[in-house]
């Protein structure tokens, strides 16, 4: 595996190993804190980001790599003197030996994989993917869960512009006997692209506009905030679907509400008390399933 560009490039099989090595990760820390020795690695982030920039570069540290960063190229790097991107990551793979790419446009990671002789690992690519919140986000439910087959999911939200939910639902098609239904207001709707794919790998996905559309024996509940930095000054008209504690109180004990973090009003501050909320030690997971992922990646 020399890129990380879309959640694609892990089989199945692949994502059991890195989440047995997570575990492995969070278990003893110690025997891995040398695993990036003499390495140093490249946090070029386009867009603002607070636990992908920060896990990274966290999990960078504590696998005993260096980092060199920048946390707002788009305004404080030689992009804003016209510089293309193909040209910042032949100049910044002389200075790394790898690169983690956040960047505004959907096909900047592949971009960049084209012309880079170092490993570029995506964080974030305008609407499209996130491959590797999608890696902490199946690690967290294999890790309250058990497993990932065979679940109910619901994702709820902004379906149209959330890479997390796209590269979440992508995965999710390849495991079995799962059924998804996907919560949102008709302008934030899962694209076409992705239901289709759903539809050929057999999965069964319902389009719906209220919980009360949605069982209560739901095993996972995938909620995300309105993307309004993709969607102008329309966004402002969208009603936010809200999460508060009368619409937890409808779901059982075993469900669990995750969310990708940051949120804004769309979940309650109230239902952080409640235990099926893991939104946090989902964030928590992140530092160490990318712990995982580097080690991975220049394991000899």
């Amino acid at each position: 595996m020399k890129h990380v560009i879309s959640i694609d490039d892990f089989n199945i099989q692949q994502l059991e190993r890195l989440f047995r090595l997570t575990d492995q990760i969070r278990q003893s820390p110690e025997q891995y804190a040398s695993s990036l020795a003499g390495k140093v690695i490249a946090t070029l982030f386009y867009e603002p980001s607070t636990r992908t920039r920060l896990s990274f570069e966290a999990a960078i540290q504590r696998l005993g790599g260096k980092v060199i960063s920048t946390e707002n190229a788009r305004e404080l790097s030689s992009a804003v003197k016209g510089e293309r991107l193909e040209d910042t990551i032949r100049v910044v793979e002389g200075y790394s030996d790898a690169i983690v790419l956040r960047h505004y446009e959907d096909q900047a990671a592949e971009i960049a994989a084209e012309v880079a002789q170092v490993p570029v690992i995506n964080a974030g690519s305008g609407a499209k993917e996130h491959p590797t919140q999608a890696l902490l986000d199946l690690y967290t439910i294999y890790s309250i869960k058990g497993k990932i087959d065979g679940l109910t999911y619901v994702v709820s939200g902004d379906l149209r512009y959330g890479r997390t939910v796209h590269s979440l639902v992508k995965k999710l098609a390849h495991y079995s006997n799962v059924r998804i239904y996907g919560l949102s207001r008709p302008e934030l709707a899962l694209p076409q692209e992705y239901v289709e794919y759903l539809k050929q790998r057999g999965v069964s996905y319902s389009s719906c506009i209220s919980f009360d559309d949605v069982p209560s024996t739901v095993d996972v509940i995938y909620h995300t905030r309105t993307q309004l930095e993709r969607m102008g000054t329309n966004g402002k008209e969208i009603a936010e679907i809200i999460i508060d504690q009368q619409v937890m109180n409808r779901f059982g004990e075993n469900t669990i509400l995750m969310h990708p973090l940051p949120r804004n009003q769309e979940i309650a501050m109230e239902v952080d008390e409640d235990q099926r909320a893991v939104y946090f030690q989902q964030s928590r997971n992140g530092m160490y399933v990318r712990m995982a992922l580097l080690h991975t990646l220049f394991e000899r």
